[in-house]
């Protein structure tokens, strides 16, 4: 019982910090092509192979610790179900290229971002 409860407090706090990037990057670059959804899940992706990394190579975190920053903060803050509507609303808009070229981006970095996390935490750690 307490592991859904570790993760539902995180899920909170990783959705609050999305909602708040999601307004400033929508006022920063503009709401026509999804950018919001875009980064968060780069920075998503980035963050979870430090944390992974940190866990595989330094860490030897209780179960709960796991759970409250992987599946609560990193599962509330990623955006693959809005990813998923930004992609067929630009697709429903006839904006081919650009879905075929968001979907592209979005996974093609995404896992280069968790590469990354996972290469420097491999580097500093070792």
């Amino acid at each position: 019982m307490i592991g859904y409860l570790v993760v539902f407090v995180g899920a909170g706090i990783g959705g609050a910090i999305r909602h708040g990037l999601n307004i400033g990057i929508g006022r920063l670059m503009g709401t026509h092509f999804p950018w919001h959804t875009f980064t968060i899940n780069i920075v998503g992706s980035l963050v979870m192979g430090l944390v992974a990394g940190w866990f595989t190579f330094r860490a030897d975190p209780s179960g709960h610790v796991r759970l409250f920053l992987t599946t609560g903060i990193l599962g509330g803050f990623t955006t693959f179900s809005a990813f998923s509507l930004d992609a067929a609303l630009l697709w429903e808009r006839h904006e081919h290229l650009m879905a075929a070229l968001y979907v592209g981006g979005s996974v093609a970095c995404a896992i280069a971002g968790l590469g990354l996390g996972l290469w420097v935490m491999r580097t500093a750690l070792a």
